[in-house]
């Protein structure tokens, strides 16, 4: 099984493979119905696909909202239970975004056959249940598939306090940013895809779960979050700034990094997801003096499993920004980069 490099049977990995963002947001423009819409719901919802959010929230009854989320992905590392960990910890990462605990989960596999073992299917089945197991979410069935790629991820539900949403539309400004993981992902997975060095320090971040951070997010009476992923923290960023109405201003310099992560970015290895986020951004981003381009690459850097990006103070957590009022930062532009 050792000898076997999950990430060759995948043309991408991780988030970075995720569609594009500026593609997505026109795939499923007008192909949903507003909270206003005369048709007929059997809950409130609270949070659809207005605002890109992290997760769907609908009330069911007073002082209890669902949550539900999905999400999946081709193999970001070559150990098949650590890839399963970290898809388990990336798909709960979305309830923890939202301020909620999640209460179940249920597999998404997707299997080459004819190409893999079936025991190594297993080890990331294994890996996903361990990670659920610590989160305290049960693991209860799911469906798979006999497809051409491996895949592998998870729908998660749970419940929060529809009071204390953590969401994309609800930064105001004049408060710090804070960032709970760092980043550098992105481009450490793609070398490792490309050399199969493996960056311990990546596995651990990638396994590690947004739960702690969330409750001291919530505790601390944030807002408004969203966890830093696949369109990089220059979109996520971008993205609450839109939907909340205000601008956002980023201190390169304050912004934390996986070791390695720049000496794999001078290499070459940067995913073309991460291009991409910078190219979707680059319209709405002012950059200040002495900010080169490699900077903002891995600013947009796609990440798997990232961190939480909090409009608020998050105690242990860097400061790596501010929101300011629409506007301010220029016409148009909705993150500085200085």
């Amino acid at each position: 099984m050792e000898a076997r490099r999950l990430t060759q049977f995948a043309r991408g990995g991780g988030c970075a493979c995720k569609i594009p963002a500026g593609e997505l947001e026109q795939l499923v423009a007008g192909l949903h119905r507003g909270h206003n819409s005369p048709s007929p719901w059997s809950a409130e919802v609270l949070v659809g696909l207005d605002d890109g959010d992290d997760a769907a929230a609908v009330q069911v009854r007073d002082g209890l909202a669902v949550l539900s989320t999905a999400d999946f992905f081709t193999p970001v590392v070559d150990d098949a239970y650590d890839w399963g960990r970290i898809a388990a910890a990336n798909a709960l990462s979305d309830v923890y975004a939202m301020g909620g605990t999640p209460v179940m989960a249920i597999n998404l596999v997707g299997w080459p056959r004819e190409l893999l073992p079936m025991e190594l299917l297993r080890e990331v089945l294994r890996g996903g249940l361990d990670v659920a197991t610590e989160a305290g979410c049960p693991v209860i069935g799911g469906h798979s598939i006999d497809g051409p790629e491996p895949i592998y991820g998870m729908a998660v539900t749970g419940t929060a306090d529809p009071e204390r949403l953590l969401r994309n539309d609800a930064a105001e400004a004049g408060l710090p940013i804070s960032l709970t993981k760092p980043l550098g992902l992105g481009v450490l997975n793609n070398r490792h895809k490309a050399t199969g060095e493996t960056s311990a320090e990546a596995v651990a971040v990638m396994t590690t779960l947004n739960r702690d951070a969330s409750s001291a997010a919530v505790a601390a009476g944030a807002r408004a979050a969203t966890d830093v992923t696949g369109f990089g923290l220059l979109g996520h960023l971008f993205k609450m700034g839109r939907a909340s109405g205000v601008a956002a201003r980023v201190d390169a310099a304050a912004v934390p990094y996986v070791t390695g992560a720049r000496e794999a970015l001078a290499a070459g290895h940067v995913p073309g997801g991460s291009r991409r986020n910078l190219d979707w951004v680059r319209p709405h981003l002012a950059v200040a003096l002495g900010v080169d381009e490699e900077e903002l690459i891995l600013l947009a850097d796609a990440q798997t499993s990232g961190g939480l990006l909090v409009v608020g103070e998050v105690p242990g957590a860097p400061i790596v920004g501010e929101t300011v009022p629409a506007g301010s930062l220029g016409p148009g532009v909705v993150v500085e980069v200085v």
